[in-house]
């Protein structure tokens, strides 16, 4: 995992530009002993504390309120299996630093690919430009975070070859053709990310982090008599290559052919207003889509969101609580710390059916004179942090599954969703399903497929009559996109029954 920067860019055929030059500077600095890890990420970045606080000097020097760096080496590696065969593979490397400087809640950012002192220091001059005053910035001593774990990692997916990655692709095409005769093709995907992270504020704080991430993906296709479906299965941790087991092969194999299978007999329902029961695990798409990006601090900060003057009032039943969580271990979305160095938390958005806490990120942290919950977020060094969801999941409720469905005359169950879209400002979504079955007489019956739900957030929150005890996280490779920034994220909630939604 202690791969240098230099030492990859080499190895991969790539030249990097210029030379590092470190002047003296700031010699009355007290020299604080940081622990090996975080000098073999300076070593990393071929960087020196001096350096850091030279960069954000001059990005503070026109009077800043704050600033940062954020350090960014990220290797990429994807491979596609298709007509029985493993016949693609590619690597990407990215490798760079953001500057940010913030004066009140305006921002000033650039970035370069180019680490050398002169071009982190241009950077750091036009960024610098959203001030106009000269104001003094004293150095602080540096302060290194001790982060925790929550994705500890045996092996790296730098030292795992793509000979090493063949046989699970193969494993589970063969798996998903011998499982059902009317398999006509299969597609399976691998791509595993590994970042190397090291931040540096004005403040003189000091965080580094390895963040790894790998996602499979299983398409199965089927034809019979005439009609062809097809179905996907992901899976995402943030793991190393112990994620890659023939048990996990086999479990989604059987399962995107199960679900694919099953389309073949699926009906759409009569259109219109009906109670809705969403299943445990992907329905957390509801939270995610309706209500998470409503419950970001810069939509509220700006009062473009629906839930902007709803702090402390309740917008649910009793037994509605609902979560943003960086802190699962291996989750997709967690993070040991933001991508503006803070702690990340499990954040209890709505408690008790109350709406105790927007997302935050340092500009609407001090908006608002609240601490960070930990939501800063970027797609890469070349972008900003904002406000964005890691996991956001629903707890448990006093309900059963089976009571939930029982309760229902008419209406559908749906448990696996393709997309979805909300407008923030009015609240108002929309969801494709991808499977699911009516419920007749408080019965599952027919399966159904391909339908729209359509409903407005802080209704369908108000009329989530029922909560399940059976809480699942969708471990998918779910994806959040927000002002052209695309970041991993999880969802999930338990079994709930919400009073009425518009199918399509």
């Amino acid at each position: 995992m202690q791969l240098k920067r230099r030492d990859f860019i080499k190895i991969s055929g790539i030249t990097a530009a210029g030379s590092l030059v470190i002047p003296p500077f700031l010699n009355s600095c007290k020299t604080v002993r940081l622990s090996a890890d975080a000098e073999s990420y300076l070593t990393h970045f071929e960087v020196t504390r001096a350096t850091l606080q030279k960069v954000i000097s001059a990005a503070m020097e026109k009077g800043a309120d704050y600033a940062d760096l954020f350090f960014e080496h990220t290797l990429s590696n994807t491979c596609a299996l298709e007509d029985n065969k493993v016949n693609s593979a590619y690597s990407n490397i990215s490798s760079g630093v953001g500057i940010r400087v913030l004066k009140g809640d305006q921002t000033g950012y650039a970035y370069s690919e180019d680490l050398t002192e002169e071009a982190m220091l241009k950077a750091a001059r036009t960024a610098s430009n959203i001030a106009e005053s000269s104001g003094k910035f004293s150095v602080a001593d540096i302060t290194e975070y001790v982060k925790p774990n929550y994705y500890a990692i045996r092996g790296s997916w730098e030292d795992t070859s793509i000979k090493d990655k063949i046989p699970y692709m193969q494993r589970m095409n063969d798996k998903i053709f011998a499982a059902d005769n009317r398999v006509t093709m299969v597609n399976v995907y691998l791509n595993d990310n590994s970042s190397y992270i090291l931040f540096y504020n004005s403040d003189g704080l000091l965080a580094w982090d390895y963040r790894p991430i790998i996602l499979i993906a299983g398409v199965c296709i089927m034809e019979d008599k005439g009609s062809t479906e097809n179905f996907y299965v992901t899976r995402s941790y943030r793991m190393g290559p112990d994620f890659l087991t023939n048990e996990l092969i086999d479990e989604l194999s059987t399962e995107v052919v199960d679900r694919t299978s099953r389309l073949f007999n699926a009906v759409r329902p009569e259109p219109g207003e009906m109670e809705v029961v969403m299943g445990a695990g992907q329905s957390g798409i509801l939270l995610h889509e309706a209500m998470g990006h409503a419950f970001e601090a810069d939509f509220n900060r700006k009062n473009l969101s629906i839930f902007c003057d709803k702090m402390g009032q309740k917008i649910a039943e009793d037994f509605v609580t609902i979560i943003d969580d960086g802190t699962i271990p291996m989750n997709r979305g967690s993070l040991n710390f933001d991508d503006e160095g803070n702690p990340t938390e499990k954040t209890f958005l709505v408690s008790n059916g109350k709406l105790t806490s927007y997302l935050h990120d340092r500009i609407s942290s001090n908006f608002y004179k609240v601490p960070s919950t930990g939501n800063g977020r970027r797609q890469s060094f070349r972008h900003i942090p904002m406000p964005r969801m890691r996991s956001t999941y629903m707890e448990n409720g006093p309900h059963k599954k089976e009571e939930i469905i029982a309760s229902v005359k008419k209406g559908i169950y749906v448990d696996y969703f393709s997309n979805g879209e909300v407008n923030i400002g009015q609240g108002d979504f929309t969801f494709f399903v991808k499977f699911g079955y009516l419920i007749e007489n408080g019965k599952l019956t027919k399966p159904i497929k391909d339908i729209n739900i359509i409903g407005n957030g802080p209704q369908a929150l108000a009329d989530i009559v029922m909560v399940a005890d059976d809480k699942a996280i969708d471990n998918g490779g779910g994806m959040c996109g927000k002002n052209g920034q695309s970041v991993p994220v999880t969802m999930g909630m338990p079994t709930v029954k919400i009073r009425k939604l518009t199918v399509g």
